[in-house]
């Protein structure tokens, strides 16, 4: 994907989206039959949200038959990406700490979570259980 600026997302869009992307590729009716049940949208709402998407960058589209089948333009890592980080520069001046620390501090993390967070920040070496790592008896 290239770093031409792709237009916001309404809710619906990413939720359409996000379906697409669990599907691979697909018509308006298997991206309809993908809906929660509790979540009532009609045909015509998601063919016109996929053309949107289609026409923000998002989606593209192919006929086969009669059909027109959908598949993403864009990767998912690639637009949450942009969308987290146009979120940070927004509301947090492109410092991401304070959206991590609310998101320790507000998110339900069990041990795997933690574990997973502390291999990416680079302590490989601290168990899930919090030992190991750093020690605080030197300081």
């Amino acid at each position: 994907m290239t770093d031409k600026p792709l237009a916001p997302l309404s809710g619906a869009e990413t939720e359409i989206l996000r379906l697409l992307w669990q599907i691979g590729r697909g018509t308006v009716q298997n991206v309809c039959d993908r809906l929660p049940d509790d979540r009532q949208i009609t045909y015509a709402t998601v063919q016109t949200l996929l053309r949107r998407l289609e026409a923000k960058g998002y989606v593209a589209h192919q006929a086969e038959g009669k059909a027109h089948v959908f598949q993403p333009a864009v990767a998912r890592q690639d637009v949450v990406r942009r969308t987290v980080g146009d979120f940070v520069q927004r509301l947090f001046g492109g410092d991401p700490v304070p959206l991590m620390l609310h998101l320790a501090d507000e998110a339900k993390l069990d041990k795997g979570d933690i574990q997973r967070l502390r291999e990416l920040l680079g302590h490989e070496d601290t168990d899930p259980n919090g030992e190991g790592g750093h020690d605080d008896t030197t300081d």
